[in-house]
């Protein structure tokens, strides 16, 4: 079996050229490799296309390569609370290819798998099917690029549209366990889009928590095979944000009473 870790992020990350693309994991601010992302940000890398639920925030996760203007296009499902993320494509600064979230996950699955193509019922009706959905915009607010028409068939009297799966050049997740060959275990709701993410890149960078030796995991809980894996970093205990912190008045009340 290969070792696949290596001994920093910024050597992890070292063949990421300008213009690459790379699918990355997390779902606001839960999950996201931050190691990898600070590592790629360090290096310079440019022109990047990214696939992610979404942008992070202004000052943290992929926000921090978007305010520098190191992300040409991204393929998201929402803003979130990126206020930079918003102001970047509405001003034709950001190419931004809005993909209902259920389609985006399955698109990554898709390519992980090998398949190419899918069908969903998800934007039947709707500016996804019909094309002409903004995706760039000019510096005077009018629309530079708008998306495709998409293929619409129907089965059983039910209409669905044809998605395209992708392959991006590489895939930074976020794991809290992982073994010296690339077997990933994540905690909770890092679940989210880190397995898909981790299936469907070329190159698939895992950034661990913990590191454990070939054994150590039950293998009926590991989540990533190390086949989809080809290098390790251990990140250690990296900082983890809210990216909307709430609190109940009853549970704060109670406490205080307590």
């Amino acid at each position: 079996m290969i070792d696949k870790v290596v001994a920093s992020a910024e050597q992890a990350v070292c063949d990421v050229s300008d213009g690459a693309s790379l699918a990355v994991g997390g779902f606001g601010l839960c999950g996201i490799p931050i190691a990898l992302i600070a590592a790629l940000h360090d290096k310079g890398t440019r022109e990047l296309e990214t696939i992610s639920n979404n942008c992070g925030v202004d000052d943290w996760g992929l926000g921090i390569l978007l305010a520098d203007h190191r992300i040409r296009r991204t393929v998201s499902s929402y803003v979130g609370e990126n206020a930079e993320f918003a102001r970047q494509f509405l001003s034709g600064e950001l190419e931004v290819e809005l993909t209902p979230q259920g389609t985006l996950a399955e698109r990554m699955r898709a390519g992980g798998a090998g398949i190419p193509a899918f069908y969903t019922p998800a934007g039947v009706g709707t500016q996804i099917a019909e094309g002409g959905l903004p995706q760039l915009y000019g510096a005077d607010g009018a629309i530079v690029k708008g998306s495709e028409p998409r293929e619409v068939r129907s089965f059983d009297g039910v209409d669905y549209v044809l998605e395209r799966s992708v392959r991006p050049d590489f895939a930074l997740v976020h794991a809290a366990k992982g073994d010296r060959y690339g077997n990933l275990v994540y905690h909770a709701a890092a679940m989210n889009f880190n397995p898909l993410a981790a299936a469907c890149g070329r190159i698939t960078i895992a950034e661990v928590e913990e590191l454990v030796e070939p054994g150590e995991l039950d293998p009926e809980r590991v989540h990533t095979p190390g086949i989809f894996v080809q290098r390790v970093v251990v990140a250690g205990a990296v900082e983890k944000r809210i990216e909307r912190r709430t609190v109940s008045f009853a549970v704060a009340t109670d406490k205080a009473a307590a």
